[in-house]
This record gives C-alpha cells, structure tokens and sequence, in this order.
C-alpha cells in the first residue's frame, strides 16, 4: 500500500506523543546503563519499533515510503529528540 502524507504525519504525531510520554516514565522511573545517552539509545530505538510496527499495520513500510517521506521521518524524529534532550538532559 501506498501511504499517503497525510497518514504518515498522524503517524509521526501518535510518535511524537507516546515518545514524549515514554520519555517522561523512562526519566522518572527507570535507571538504565549509560545514563542520558543509554536513555536516548532506548527511546530512538523504541521510536523506530514503534515507527515500523505502525507503518505494517496500515501495510507499509520504512522501505516502502518515497524519498521526500523518508526525509520528512528524519526531520520529525530529530525534532523529537532535540526537544526530549534539551527537557531532561539538564
């Protein structure tokens, strides 16, 4: 299936939530080796899980999306984890 950029962008948004919320019970709950950098390897790895299972329940793929959404994927998840690094790396 072809996804169109509407759905990847709901997509990216329910992201960006539970990242944020996945976040926020990580820093406040969980202590894992490696401390800031072991975190943010955790959640940019549950992004991309998270991201993938997502785009095989509407029947797509990473590997499927064109260029220009592959991009638009990249910048959001930056956009993502420069905020969760500036609210809790202090």
């Amino acid at each position: 299936m072809v996804l169109t950029k509407e759905t990847l962008v709901e997509v990216l948004e329910y992201l960006d939530k539970a990242t944020e919320n996945l976040a926020k019970d990580a820093f406040e709950n969980l202590e894992i080796d490696g401390g800031f950098s072991g975190m943010e390897s955790f959640l940019r790895n549950q992004f991309d899980i998270r991201l993938e299972n997502l785009l095989v329940a509407k029947k797509s793929s990473i590997h499927h999306l064109e260029s220009g959404m592959k991009n638009m994927v990249i910048q959001r998840k930056q956009i993502i984890f420069d905020r969760i690094s500036k609210q809790y790396k202090n």
